[in-house]
């Protein structure tokens, strides 16, 4: 067998989470344990792009266990938003996951608001559930701020991995799946 017969039989059997794993996670990300990417995609409403999406997790991720592991999701926006608008509709989605008192959502939507910048195409938003359950949240690599709060935490990344998320085919591509 040539040589060019060979690197493309290598090529073939290389699996696709082999090049996830050399995809350099964003450099805020550089502080936290190591990631590797878990899984990508693209949110599409009506047929228009909305965002792209990747999932950054540590070793011994499993999608089972999500909800309990320290984990970064990056958000690649291909439309302009406002940020209080952001934060009104992770508040919505966060809602799916179960009841919410009302007054610890608005202290959240306040909360995400105040944190939240106006966004336009390319921009990137990243939230990152660290390992004391609290979440970390940089614009363009700038650090936003923080909320010490498990909960918030579990339900604002249950947006896109809990099942109960609108978006059950961005989930099963975030967790590496075939949707």
């Amino acid at each position: 067998m040539d040589r060019t017969r060979r690197a493309l039989l290598a090529a073939a059997l290389v699996p696709a989470y082999a090049a996830a794993a050399r995809t350099p996670p964003p450099p805020e990300l550089a502080a936290y344990a190591p990631l590797a990417l878990q899984g990508e995609g693209r949110l599409r409403v009506l047929g228009f792009a909305v965002y792209d999406a990747r999932l950054w997790v540590g070793e011994g991720f499993t999608p089972e266990r999500w909800a309990d592991a320290p984990l970064a999701l990056e958000i690649r926006y291909t439309r302009a938003f406002d940020g209080a608008d952001i934060a009104s509709r992770s508040l919505d989605e966060m809602r799916r996951q179960g009841e919410l008192p009302e007054a610890q959502a608005q202290r959240w939507r306040q909360t995400m608001a105040a944190l939240f910048p106006d966004v336009k195409p390319g921009d990137r938003l990243v939230g990152v559930r660290r390992a004391d359950g609290g979440t970390r949240f940089y614009a363009n690599g700038r650090r936003l701020g923080e909320v010490d709060d498990t909960e918030f935490g579990r339900r604002f990344f249950g947006i896109w991995l809990a099942p109960q998320t609108s978006q059950p085919t961005l989930r099963a591509r975030l967790f590496g799946q075939t949707a």
